[in-house]
């Protein structure tokens, strides 16, 4: 049984939706922006570290990952959680794979489960394959992501891409049989020399199944869906763990959109019909120092409506092109830059956790970023 669980995020969103899936169970979540000290101690069921580690070198990723699983089996955690995103973003290289492997060595496991679904969003996965909602990965948006693009829906290929070991397929015709055959087929896979088992996942009821089979394992990997369904598990399993009472959202919040894929433009695009919005100006964004005055002014004037207003860098693909082809790569350090000021400064006025898009699932943050940004950016 887990008795504290601890999820380490290759990036901010990321963390925000497995702190969100894991708030909804009622368990005491925080959710912390980097890796505190080692002597900082935070009572909590859920300890969810976001990092950037996503796309940057792999060996920066690597250490960053481990220090960050040091810093929360500090903390007493007994189960560890490294959280990429439900469309496996990663380049051919990595770093999925070589996160993965180096927290495996570092906590002395032989296997690890590979399980980005999310059925509530469309993702599954079925003969190893992944899926945006009727589309393969290779298929969808994904691939003409401008950082990390999907080629490859196969997650067996995909993973035995960026690791040494070898994979094996859970097939979904074993998880409908239940956790004991799960377990089984788990165990027996390791014991054939199987380093990676990608999960066959197509229901939320599949990442229960999982998830009870798999609740002793030291380390897991995935999306956020398996994390909701290891939180639900925590709930139901434990006599000591008390329910949170979220917060009501009374105050002020603003809603922060950098990613540019397919769901963020779709998303983004429905939630400007409900709340006030205000694309930035990316050439504004670099060369004028001040801007961020004028933004944080036009947030202020729109706060006290129905819907947190909407601060979004989110464009289609051929708008993205042609900014990469304006501004270079100064466009999406800039954006990133105004993101983190307007978190820094807003949490000054006191401005409001807000959630993906609807407010559904607060999540206590701790440290620097008492504002989630939602869908943060992603160039």
């Amino acid at each position: 049984m887990i008795n504290k669980l601890g999820v380490i995020a290759d990036d901010f969103t990321g963390a925000t939706d497995a702190a969100s899936f894991a708030a909804k169970s009622g368990l005491r979540v925080v959710q912390l922006s980097g890796i505190p000290s080692q002597d900082e101690r935070i009572d909590a069921d859920v300890l969810v570290v976001s990092l950037k580690s996503r796309s940057c070198p792999a060996d920066i990723a690597i250490q960053q990952s481990l220090n960050a699983s040091n810093w929360l089996l500090s903390q007493g955690c007994t189960q560890i959680y490294f959280k990429y995103c439900s469309t496996f973003d990663s380049t051919t290289d990595g770093n999925i794979g070589p996160v993965t492997e180096a927290l495996m060595a570092h906590l002395a496991v032989n296997t690890a489960l590979i399980c980005p679904a999310l059925p509530v969003n469309g993702r599954t996965v079925y003969k190893g394959n992944l899926f945006v909602f009727d589309e393969l990965l290779s298929e969808s948006g994904m691939r003409h992501h401008p950082i990390t693009p999907m080629t490859d829906s196969n997650l067996l290929r995909l993973i035995e891409s960026q690791a040494n070991g070898s994979a094996a397929l859970l097939d979904w015709h074993t998880v409908q049989q239940g956790c004991n055959a799960t377990q089984l087929a788990v165990e027996d896979a390791s014991v054939q020399g199987a380093t990676f088992i990608v999960c066959d996942t197509l229901t939320h009821k599949d990442l229960d199944t999982i998830a009870a089979a798999c609740e002793s394992h030291r380390l897991l990997t995935g999306g956020s869906g398996l994390v909701g369904a290891l939180a639900q598990r925590m709930t139901s399993t434990s006599k000591s763990i008390e329910r949170f009472s979220r917060p009501k959202l009374d105050r002020k919040g603003v809603v922060l959109s950098g990613s540019c894929s397919t769901m963020t433009n779709q998303q983004v695009d429905a939630y400007k019909e409900l709340a006030a919005s205000l694309k930035l100006d990316i050439e504004r964004v670099i060369n004028e120092p001040n801007y961020i005055t004028e933004v944080i002014d036009w947030i202020k004037e729109h706060s006290y409506r129905p819907y947190f207003p909407l601060v979004y860098a989110t464009v289609p693909a051929n708008e993205l092109k042609q900014i990469q082809a304006d501004f270079g790569s100064a466009a999406s350090a800039a954006v990133e830059g105004l993101f983190h000021q307007l978190v820094s400064q807003l949490s000054q006025l006191e401005y409001q956790v807000s959630s993906a898009l609807a407010e559904k699932h607060p999540v206590r943050l701790h440290r620097h970023c008492p504002l989630i940004v939602l869908k943060s950016a992603q160039k």
